[in-house]
């Protein structure tokens, strides 16, 4: 791992427990164990620091999709929608972010706000989105869904929708997200 993804890191950590206010280049150097200014020095200004971070969580989530393709691709009951593969698949991945990854998505959350302000960060975020929603939409193709990519918006609104509510449950009671995954996906076609 380089040091920028290094000091990236450390900022998602940061993101996720502090917030925008808390993120500072001195907090990032405490949180990633480095002397003092290296943070400064990787990256001068506040928006490089933000736009590393944007950048490294779309990293993140583009090795998350490579192993979901995976897990759905390797399906015994392949990949076809209603079936268990992409059902297990997605649950599996919401499942992740909603545990071992939980800071990304907090921090996500956190940049997706600033970006609103911040038309380079958002330029980010919707480019990392693209990438996202491009798998998803290949998947539900593979499968024969018709208008794959609106079912994928969809897909993909539904799963933000649930990890937020779930980011804000207690984070020791993850329920099991496959039923409500297998409902929308059971919906698939109708419209």
């Amino acid at each position: 791992m380089s040091r920028r993804q290094e000091i990236a890191d450390a900022a998602i950590e940061l993101l996720a427990a502090e917030g925008m206010r808390g993120l500072t280049h001195r907090a990032v150097d405490r949180v990633a164990d480095l002397p003092e200014g290296s943070t400064s020095y990787y990256f001068r200004t506040r928006q490089a620091l933000l736009q590393a971070t944007v950048e490294r969580l779309a990293d993140h989530t583009a090795a998350d999709l490579a192993a979901l393709q995976e897990r759905a691709e390797s399906s015994p009951t392949g990949l076809m929608i209603g079936q268990d593969g992409l059902v297990e698949a997605v649950a599996w991945l919401l499942g992740e972010w909603l545990t071992t990854s939980r800071d990304r998505q907090l921090a996500r959350y956190e940049l997706s706000l600033e970006a609103t302000r911040r038309p380079e960060l958002r330029e980010a975020l919707l480019a990392g989105a693209a990438r996202v929603r491009a798998l998803i939409t290949g998947l539900l193709a593979g499968s024969g869904v018709p208008d794959a990519d609106l079912w994928a918006r969809d897909l993909i609104a539904y799963g933000d929708g649930l990890l937020l509510d779930h980011l804000l449950s207690d984070p020791a009671e993850l329920p099991d997200l496959r039923p409500k995954i297998r409902a929308l996906l059971a919906t698939v076609g109708e419209g």
